[in-house]
């Protein structure tokens, strides 16, 4: 049993039992007091406060519109303009006219029902349009056969507005006949009135301003704002025409016209690519679709496309309420694109390369909007920021999904587009994420640069070299040759990875690769940082032979997809060993290949004598002395660098990508291209 410090706040210990006289063997407890007044005195039933009509809106506004500040102040609009959707929706109305004045009056005005004026059965004395406008939870949204699909189930709504107003007008024609009521501060002003015949005339008009004790004088109507939650709303129902009008001192020297007409055929097709306008795109056309009563619900619209240099952005809406924080109806869009992709390169064998891909990865880029139209739905708050139906995830889901499989599978080179962006994605968040923890642990220790490395000791970056050579062997007749002050060694074991074709894990996973990046100390990819380059050249330094070149081949790889900048700005070389020593006599030269040697053989060694010639199987069968004449030392040898022509960049990409990607079919139609080049002489000389 719980004590009574437990269950208020106080032990046992702090009542003190009084012994009652008058009735042996009780005992009472002491009431604690305050300035000698029990507590208790001060809490009656006169403490208790009761708050009626739409006092409580105005007492703590924060709990109906999220605050007092501009957004809120625009909450206020959405409201009403919501009120005309739903009448636009439910096919009542065609038009909505918005108007702003320069005075602050902000007027909504369309062209359906009307709110109904007649006496309300529970409040017989008042008129539906005054219980609508003065008491909370009351409208047409709670029984359904009102309105099919609507954005207000609460009921709260317009009261709201009307609570927050300095004055509210209320105009309704209907049945031909025009009527009035007037409200300020929530408070009735005047008796609904009847102001006369309208005969051309039918639907609401709401005009309010809303109260500066609530939201203080500085906090006005944004044109602009209004502007764009107007022109949405035509986006999201193709079947409104939206009038837009506001004092043109408001909007001068802006690019907000102060009269315009909003009417968008296309809906959300047209909605994304007004958005999207002049931005890249990774497909050319847009992933588009609107299906009605998707298992057996209202309706459901999308439009979807990937940039190429922006971030992406969903945004969704709900009977054509924004829902800023997303949803089920997101979460349903998510899945069904993710999904979509895997079972596509499923289809296409592209499976193992897309295992990695997650919903983010697919978003990432992604430009999406989404609007579904159900019955009942269940939001967050009462500013319905969030889509809480269960229900419209899984409907959304399984619609977009199928419509997503007919569309990638009716465009295979589209899909097989997307497939890829998605998946350097997905590597990019891998390559990011080790790069993090990277960061993290150097954070926490000094540099651990590889134990092979023979490091040089001039710490200025400027005048230092890195030598990058294959193997344990030629390491040590590099580490002999070198000029220690300035030129370091960094023996790799073998072939590296092929970074073209590998998968982010297997990069991550790759110690050569670690050591190299640890090595040179500037990161890679968007982090790599130029100031932190330990060394000014980088020099590739393998055999000079057919294995000696292909694993030059995979270090340039390596440099150009995830440090391209190293290349563009000029840190990036192959040195250039010797494959033949030649002598003869007191001469003696060294050949880069057998081309060269012929030269030589034509040029220097021409007098008589036979030519002793021996063929370097490897930098590591070297002389040091040798290494450091031919390769190494700065006034004797011969270094490539390596450069891309501006010109180039295009042919260059597309080379690495077919020659070193993960398309084999790619490589070997390159081969049978340059399969009678490949047997000719030529390719001795090369």
């Amino acid at each position: 049993m719980a004590s009574d410090r437990d269950l208020f706040g106080t032990g046992g210990n702090a009542r003190k039992a009084k012994a009652d006289t008058s009735k042996p063997g009780k005992a009472v407890a002491e009431p604690r007091k305050t300035n000698g007044t029990p507590t208790e005195a001060g809490y009656t039933a006169a403490s208790i406060e009761v708050l009626e009509g739409l006092e409580p809106v105005r007492r703590r506004p924060g709990m109906y519109i999220g605050g007092t500040d501009e957004a809120a102040l625009h909450h206020l609009f959405a409201e009403v303009i919501d009120n005309s959707m739903d009448e636009a929706v439910a096919g009542h109305a065609t038009f909505i006219d918005v108007e702003l004045d320069a005075e602050g009056w902000l007027t909504v005005t369309d062209n359906g029902r009307g709110i109904p004026i007649d006496p309300h059965p529970k409040y017989p004395k008042k008129s539906a349009l005054e219980v609508i406008m003065t008491v909370l939870h009351a409208g047409g949204k709670f029984d359904s056969g009102a309105y099919q699909t609507s954005g207000g189930l609460h009921g709260v709504g317009i009261s709201v507005v009307n609570a927050l107003s300095e004055r509210l007008e209320v105009e309704v024609a209907r049945g031909q006949v025009l009527y009035r009521q007037i409200f300020e501060q929530g408070l009735v002003k005047s008796k609904l009135e009847t102001v006369g015949k309208a005969p051309n005339r039918r639907g609401t008009r709401v005009r309010f301003r809303p109260d500066p004790e609530i939201f203080g004088k500085t906090v006005r109507f944004k044109p602009a704002r209004l502007f764009r939650m107007s022109r949405s709303k035509a986006y999201l129902f193709g079947g409104v025409e939206i009038r837009w009008h506001c004092a043109p001192e408001l909007v001068a020297n802006s690019e907000i016209p102060p009269e315009a007409v909003f009417h968008f055929p296309g809906g959300l097709k047209d909605y994304l690519a007004q958005d999207i306008e002049g931005k890249e795109q990774v497909v050319e056309q847009a992933f588009t679709g609107k299906v009605e009563k998707p298992g057996g619900h209202g309706s459901l619209e999308w439009a979807v496309s990937w940039l190429v240099n922006d971030d992406g952005f969903v945004h969704s809406y709900c009977n054509t309420i924004p829902t800023a924080d997303g949803g089920t109806h997101e979460s349903g869009l998510r899945s069904a694109l993710l999904r979509g992709l895997k079972d596509h390169a499923e289809r296409v064998n592209q499976s193992k390369r897309f295992s990695n891909v997650t919903s983010d990865d697919v978003m990432a880029t992604c430009a999406g909007l989404i609007s579904v139209f159900i019955r009942e739905p269940e939001f967050q708050g009462q500013n319905k920021g969030r889509l809480m139906t269960v229900e419209a995830a899984k409907i959304v889901e399984n619609t977009v999904r199928d419509a997503f499989d007919h569309w990638l599978a009716s465009a295979p080179t589209t899909a097989l587009k997307l497939l890829d962006w998605t998946v350097e994605r997905s590597e990019e968040r891998l390559r990011r994420r080790a790069e993090k923890d990277i960061a993290r642990k150097s954070a926490t220790r000094k540099l651990r640069l590889p134990g092979k490395l023979a490091d040089c000791t001039n710490n200025n970056s400027e005048n230092s070299e890195l030598f990058i050579v294959e193997g344990d062997s030629a390491g040590g007749s590099a580490k002999q040759a070198r000029d220690r002050a300035t030129q370091a060694v960094l023996p790799l074991r073998g072939k590296i990875l092929n970074v073209a074709s590998a998968t982010r894990d297997k990069l991550a996973a790759n110690q050569q690769i670690g050591d190299l990046v640890l090595a040179l100390g500037a990161g890679t990819g968007s982090h790599y940082k130029p100031d932190e380059l330990r060394y000014d050249k980088i020099i590739i330094m393998t055999d000079a032979d057919v294995d000696g070149a292909h694993i030059a081949s995979l270090l340039i790889t390596f440099f150009y997809r995830q440090m391209p900048k190293l290349i563009d700005q000029g840190h990036l070389y192959l040195a250039v060993p010797p494959l033949y020593k030649m002598t003869q006599g007191s001469k003696t030269a060294y050949a880069r290949n057998d081309a060269h040697r012929e030269e030589l053989m034509r040029t220097l060694f021409t007098g008589r004598g036979k030519v002793e010639m021996s063929r370097f199987k490897g930098l590591g069968e070297m002389l040091p002395a040798q290494l450091k004449e031919t390769t190494m030392d700065p006034r004797k040898r011969t270094l490539l660098k390596v450069v891309i022509a501006p010109e180039d960049r295009d042919e260059t990409s597309s080379s690495v990508e077919r020659l070193m990607g993960n398309k084999p079919e790619a490589r070997f139609a390159f081969i049978q291209e340059r399969a009678s080049f490949a047997a000719s002489k030529e390719l001795v000389d090369i």
